[in-house]
């Protein structure tokens, strides 16, 4: 079974939804989800925010988190989790920040580079939510990395779901 389908049968086992913020993917771990038919029944949005102007106006992510480290960090990809979770009043929170080439690579942020966040909310007054982030790097064109980017987003938020 694809990973989509897999991802939409846990949450729509336990009730919940979820909404994804992309940067490098362009909306592909949304069109992964919406793939499945009755991914209404856990879908919520998915938010395309490229710039760095989206990113703090949609996100909320900080100006000064940008200027500091750059939209391709762990600390972005976090805000971003977080952000699309929160406006969104979902459960889950998926962002995706990167470098799917075949430029704009660096020594220390290689093309095939991103960032994964995955956030949880959990029930008002626990103290429970929570976010965490991965890095990978991968290879391949630049459309093979962003495929590879999605489906590892929604491995990562499946191997989550089963660990709550």
């Amino acid at each position: 079974m694809a990973i989509e389908a897999t991802v939409g049968e846990a949450l729509t086992e336990r009730g919940e939804f979820v909404a994804t913020a992309e940067s490098c993917t362009g909306g592909l771990i949304g069109s992964l989800l919406t793939d499945v038919s009755g991914s209404s029944e856990y879908f919520d949005r998915s938010l395309v925010t490229y710039s760095y102007d989206s990113k703090m106006e949609l996100l909320g992510v900080s100006r000064e988190i940008l200027d500091e480290v750059g939209a391709v960090s762990a600390p972005v990809a976090e805000q971003m989790a977080r952000g699309i979770r929160d406006s969104s009043g979902v459960t889950w929170g998926i962002s995706t920040t990167g470098i799917a080439g075949p430029s704009g690579g660096t020594d220390e942020k290689p093309v095939g580079t991103v960032y994964i966040g995955i956030s949880h909310a959990a029930p008002w007054g626990t103290g429970d939510s929570w976010c965490s982030v991965e890095r990978y790097v991968f290879d391949g064109s630049r459309r093979e990395i962003k495929r590879r980017i999605a489906e590892q987003s929604l491995e990562d938020l499946h191997a989550a779901i089963e660990s709550v």
